[in-house]
């Protein structure tokens, strides 16, 4: 029996096992029902039962039970009933509309054959780096899976593309099945990830906070998977082995060759010379020109952003509070049209009532205003004086803050070093990037910048980015009848998935609450006396050890409706604590021995390549995800500064 066989069904039997031993078969109540429902549902699943008519199966059936147990004449009636209404809850839910859209984002970016050219070019950059083969590969899966978010597809198509590439360059078998596996989960933490929505909408917490929560430990955990390549390939050189002079050969245009071999190579020097007429040899001084531009974009860039961001940081106070109420929704307008939607009306008088929500009675008012303090007109004349002074100095520009200035110094030198080494080699370098990278980078920035900065809900940054992504997959030829019907299927296959998952989970959670499985849950995990830190603790171990046998959908949509409403009883953010799970079910997709990323790319891999090669490589990167765990909970500024300092 293979291995990952004989471990499910030891699970399976641990599970029963447990059941057997720990319920109180001569005394069971409604809340032990529950528990066994939750027990048979994680068994069935492991089985191959399909997760989500699992789900609506056992929670239809013991729903039922529970209903029995105060009226068995309406257990029927109300077992129906709440299938519907959970099924029309989920339904018209919002939030859930963006994952198709992103889905079919995805499959679009993924057939635009981007994956091939953004590898090449990001090896050729990072070419002088240590271990440069392996670093490319895990910021091409890092890039590659935030357009994506999904995980099969990056670790296959990198399978098919990388994994080649580094055999064939001599670099270690485990090393190169570990950075592809832990380069294409990425996509589960970082933002536009599926993950998040569902958890949001799981848990009842914003998608907007958690995307930006989860913007710098995704950052974080690409930047240790990096550190630990370079680190790797610096003391062991073997295992990675620099690329000889020919690999790392670029082919230079022959204007580039004669530009650099006549004049300079420096860029910017050999066009400004070549421009004036006498030097410029066979170069057209349109190619001049093409490339003066090219060579000067990232100023450009550099300029826009730099004067929007002082834009921002210098509008005056009144402007910024109107964004602030904006975003947080508590604009009139809104207040008023949400209000009026509601069919909710102000009783009569109701308008004239002051903020306390309290009259005043007959005559208070002569009597309020009687005994209110007289100004004379100097006092009133300087009262007005101030208040148009403040009014003025409201509308203001306010000064740049340091920070602004000091982020400002930083680029500004780094722009510098860039133009005084750009080379004609390192400009065709750039060349590739902006054919393959920039396009990637520019919509991901125009979707996640949309949703951070208030501009656009989840749902409406989504179908931007599906519009993107037709427009990309267009923009490379990739565009047809063909392309537009697989992602479209695909799209609605996974769409489905989702939904039937929420709508089974709904009526799990439904069943397992009119059981009473949640209170008992609450009362023995209070009984414990744990801290705060070891409930995390306590359930992150436990995250972990059902990632094993079971998908993050089935991890999700199963078991935050147990974990999430105990996070008040021990004080714990319930955007902190989906990080967390975010950071763990990464560490769930690389360990031993059901980590699907292994079996994705085992089944891309050369013959020679073995499952328990591909498992040894991956345990250093789970390893740097347990230590990203351990920074977070450590400093959850990480997680948490971004959206304090946007959505306060």
């Amino acid at each position: 029996m293979r291995k990952e066989l004989l471990f499910g069904f030891s699970i399976m039997a641990l599970v029963v096992l447990a059941t057997i031993v720990l319920l109180p078969w001569g005394n069971i109540e409604s809340g032990h029902m529950g528990l066994l429902m939750l027990s048979l549902v994680v068994v069935a699943i492991m089985l191959g039962f399909p997760t989500a008519f699992t789900l609506m199966g056992m929670g239809m059936i013991f729903t039922f039970i529970a209903y029995s147990f105060a009226d068995p004449s309406l257990a029927l009636n109300n077992t129906l009933s709440l299938m519907v209404q959970r099924a029309y809850a989920v339904m018209t839910n919002d939030v859930l509309i963006s994952i198709p859209l992103f889905v079919f984002m995805g499959y679009l970016v993924e057939r635009a054959n981007l994956i091939e050219k953004l590898f090449r070019s990001l090896h050729l950059a990072l070419v002088r780096v240590p271990g440069s083969l392996a670093v490319a590969t895990i910021v091409t899966c890092a890039i590659f899976a935030t357009a994506t978010g999904i995980v099969g597809a990056v670790v296959t198509l990198m399978g098919l593309l990388a994994f080649p590439a580094m055999l064939k360059a001599g670099y270690d078998t485990r090393v190169s099945a570990g950075c592809i596996t832990a380069g294409g989960c990425l996509g589960i933490l970082i933002p536009p990830s599926v993950l998040l929505i569902v958890y949001g909408a799981t848990a009842g917490v914003s998608v907007v906070q958690l995307y930006a929560g989860a913007f710098f430990p995704g950052i974080m955990l690409a930047g240790l998977y990096i550190g630990y390549v370079i680190i790797l390939a610096k003391f062991k050189p073997k295992l990675m082995p620099p690329l000889s002079i020919e690999e790392r050969k670029v082919p230079l245009p022959m204007s580039y060759t004669e530009l650099g071999e006549k004049i300079s190579q420096k860029v910017i020097p050999a066009i400004l010379i070549g421009l004036k007429g006498k030097r410029n040899l066979h170069v057209r001084p349109a190619e001049l020109l093409q490339s003066l531009m090219i060579a000067l974009l990232p100023l450009l860039v550099f300029a826009i952003f730099t004067g929007s961001i002082y834009k921002v940081v210098t509008a005056p106070v009144e402007a910024v509070a109107g964004m602030e109420l904006m975003q947080m929704g508590d604009g009139g307008s809104g207040a008023a049209e949400e209000e009026s939607s509601s069919g909710l009306s102000l009783p009569p008088g109701a308008e004239k009532a002051d903020s306390g929500g309290l009259s005043l009675p007959p005559g208070a008012e002569e009597d309020k205003a009687a005994a209110a303090p007289v100004m004379s007109a100097d006092e009133a004349k300087a009262a007005e004086a101030a208040a148009a002074a403040a009014a003025a100095k409201a509308l203001e520009p306010r000064d740049a803050p340091t920070w602004f200035w000091v982020m400002t110094a930083i680029f500004a030198a780094m722009l510098a070093i860039y133009y005084m080494l750009l080379t004609w080699v390192r400009l065709e370098i750039f060349k590739m990037l902006l054919g393959s990278f920039f396009p990637l980078a520019v919509l991901i920035l125009f979707v996640l910048g949309s949703i951070v900065f208030g501009l656009a809900t989840p749902t409406e940054a989504a179908a931007i980015g599906a519009i993107g992504g037709v427009i990309l997959a267009a923009a490379y030829k990739q565009l047809n009848m063909r392309v537009i019907r697989e992602s479209v299927f695909l799209t609605a296959k996974t769409g489905a998935m989702v939904c039937w998952l929420f709508v089974g989970s709904s009526i799990f959670s439904a069943a397992f609450a009119l059981l009473g499985g949640q209170t008992l849950v609450e009362k023995w995990v209070l009984s414990l006396g744990l801290s705060p830190m070891e409930f995390l603790i306590l359930a992150q171990v436990i995250i972990f050890f059902l990632g094993w046998p079971l998908e993050w959908t089935e991890i999700i949509v199963i078991f935050m409706p147990i974990f999430v409403p105990l996070l008040d009883d021990f004080g714990i953010n319930p955007l902190f604590f989906g990080l967390l799970v975010a950071l763990n079910l990464q560490t769930a997709f690389l360990s031993p021995p059901v980590a699907m990323s292994a079996f994705y790319l085992k089944g891309v891999s050369p013959p020679h390549v073995t499952l328990n090669q591909i498992f040894a490589g991956m345990l250093p990167f789970m390893g740097i995800q347990i230590l990203a765990i351990v920074l977070l909970y450590t400093f959850p500024a990480i997680g948490l500064w971004l959206p304090e300092v946007l959505y306060k």
